[in-house]
């Protein structure tokens, strides 16, 4: 429940390598519900031998105990990057998490000399659509090697706009 998680300071925020145990399995978590979601074809979580290549910055939250509660990635494209792997356990939903991690996605993103975000996710997370909306992303076509798919949401944030 979002009442065991207190108050955002004592969260803490830093790249990490995704191959820990505790990371792993919050990947294997965030699979999993997107399996519950959507067929594998439009399932699009970006392994984890890419999640340590050199282009892309992993970032894990921990609690005040240590405790893994988030991940976000950022894989750099040139002149744009796009947000992969965004996840959040259950119990520490609600208190700001995830938008601490896509502030800290994009202040990354920005240092890298990124002039673009760009994202792909699913129709059914709503909760997602949400925070990447109020956080000033757009809808958009799909980009990369994605496919159009009725499942996904393509948005993309112009980072060349001041910061919020």
């Amino acid at each position: 429940m979002a009442s065991e998680m207190t108050a955002q300071t004592e969260l803490t925020i830093a790249m990490e390598d995704p191959s820990q145990a505790d990371i792993m399995m919050l990947l294997r978590d965030g699979e999993q519900h997107s399996a519950q979601l959507y067929p594998p074809e439009s399932n699009h979580h970006m392994p984890l031998s890419a999640l340590r290549a050199s282009n892309v910055r992993f970032l894990v939250v921990r609690d005040a105990n240590g405790r893994a509660v988030g991940t976000g990635a950022l894989a750099l494209d040139g002149a744009w990057a796009e947000l992969k792997r965004m996840w959040v356990i259950p119990e520490a939903r609600g208190v700001g998490v995830s938008r601490l991690v896509l502030a800290a996605l994009e202040a990354r993103a920005r240092s890298e000399g990124v002039r673009t975000l760009r994202l792909e996710t699913g129709v059914e997370n709503h909760a997602a659509l949400g925070l990447y909306a109020r956080a000033g992303f757009k809808r958009r076509d799909p980009f990369g090697d994605y496919r159009a798919d009725p499942l996904s949401v393509f948005m993309e944030k112009d980072l060349s706009e001041s910061p919020e």
